[in-house]
């Protein structure tokens, strides 16, 4: 059954993960660019709003499941292809002719459904692996609201990302907590759920353990608060979901 949660346009993203040897995980990311409406300018994962089709397909395909989810992982993986250039969650091997086909078909108007008829593809859904789950209260007066599942995805071999030059205007891949020290140095800016994520997802060593970890903590609707604490307000989440910092001073938070 769907669930509704009132103003919270359905979204959802994706943390590509690419192991290191010897080294922590990185992650790909990207910079929105200056002219978009929410979180312009910010690093963030793939991703984006949930789109008729997306959920038209989830239908068609007749998934045992939530159909909220199975949308969301398909728009997902839209999303990452558009933007990145990276083929997600496909039972097939793609190669780098193949790839630029499929995001041009995007770009230019075609469905995911239709990309997947035209070029006989298998969709492999599981392959990505529920994360969390982000609504922002109306009291944050965030530029949008999203109702944005996130997941995580291992990054296919033998695929090269490239940015898409009209949401966003640059990509790289890096560790989760050397990004965070390139944005406090002030290279680059991340929004308060990136930010916790990132905390998050440096924990973990490899993507297996961040799969791991994943799966043994419910994935529950973050939806953060505030409150004044010894005459100073913060902004909050639930401490019983995985993340190490769980609020932050509100005249500190970066917002959409």
């Amino acid at each position: 059954m769907s669930e509704n949660i009132g103003d919270g346009r359905p979204a959802a993203t994706v943390v590509i993960v690419r192991d290191m040897p010897a080294a922590p995980p990185h992650i790909l990311m990207m910079e929105r660019a200056a002219s978009m409406v929410f979180a312009s300018g910010a690093l963030v994962f793939p991703g984006g709003a949930i789109d008729p089709a997306d959920r038209a397909l989830a239908e068609a395909l007749g998934l045992d499941g939530d159909v909220d989810d199975i949308a969301a992982r398909i728009a997902a993986i839209r999303e990452t292809l558009e933007e990145s250039g990276l083929g997600i969650g496909f039972d097939n091997v793609l190669g780098e002719a193949q790839l630029t086909d499929m995001r041009a078909a995007l770009a230019d108007g075609a469905s995911l459904a239709e990309v997947v008829r035209a070029h006989k593809l298998r969709l492999a859904l599981d392959r990505l692996v529920p994360f969390s789950r982000w609504h922002p209260a109306v009291a944050e007066h965030v530029t949008r609201i999203f109702d944005t599942r996130f997941y995580l995805a291992r990054a296919p071999s033998g695929q090269d990302a490239s940015v898409d030059a009209t949401e966003n205007v640059r990509l790289f891949w890096s560790a989760a907590q050397d990004t965070i020290r390139r944005c406090d140095a002030g290279d680059g800016r991340i929004i308060f759920p990136t930010r916790r994520n990132l905390e998050r997802l440096a924990l973990f060593g490899s993507f297996e353990a961040m799969a791991a970890h994943a799966a043994s903590i419910p994935v529950e609707m973050v939806r953060p608060w505030i409150e004044e604490r010894a005459g100073e307000r913060y902004l909050c989440i639930p401490d019983h979901l995985g993340y190490p910092v769980t609020s932050e001073p509100l005249g500190r938070v970066r917002r959409g």
